[in-house]
């Protein structure tokens, strides 16, 4: 048929490392699903990558979990999933990291799950982590799409340091890094 278009789906693998819980999984393939329309599976769990803890930090290497990731994930794109804190160079911690336009990345819910520090929510203590983990993950498969950091607070590419900042963004992109993803 002349002109016409053939649309691709991109297809995320989430690669859970550690013990990651059902919900943990669920949740983060439905935020995917919901902002980038894309497939999604979920791989067998995998060991900690050997030499990913740093003793020195009692954390472990983000870059570890993003090369597990690259290595043994299925899809287009994909992130691994871990309960461990993880570490990024002189960071103290991070939530996740990915390389733009990468295909691997990486989410720990370690930190995720601490209490925000002010504010008042009528959500439940699982209903706000679940809300974090959805944002994070969408927020480092972003970065793999190509989409650096948001100066918009409310767009869920906006850069957060602490949890509090990532309770106030949305799950969602903003209508300027939609533009982007084209």
């Amino acid at each position: 048929m002349p002109g016409a278009v053939l649309a691709v789906v991109m297809h995320v693998d989430i690669v859970p490392v550690g013990e990651v819980s059902a919900r943990v999984k669920r949740e983060a393939s439905s935020a995917l699903r919901s902002v980038y329309d894309c497939d999604v599976t979920i791989g067998d769990g995998q060991s900690i990558p050997t030499g990913a803890y740093d003793s020195g930090r009692s954390q472990y290497s983000a870059e570890s979990f993003i090369q597990l990731a690259e290595r043994v994930g299925r899809g287009d794109k994909n992130i691994a999933i871990t309960p461990q804190d993880i570490f990024y160079r002189r960071r103290n911690y991070v939530f996740g990291l990915a390389y733009l336009d990468g295909s691997g990345s990486v989410v720990s819910t370690y930190r995720l799950q601490t209490s925000s520090d002010g504010g008042f929510s009528n959500k439940s203590a699982s209903d706000i982590v679940d809300d974090r983990i959805r944002k994070e993950v969408v927020h480092e498969i972003g970065h793999t799409y190509g989409l650096e950091h948001c100066n918009n607070n409310r767009c869920v590419m906006n850069f957060s340091r602490t949890v509090q900042k990532v309770d106030i963004k949305e799950e969602n992109l903003c209508g300027s890094c939609q533009r982007r993803l084209g």
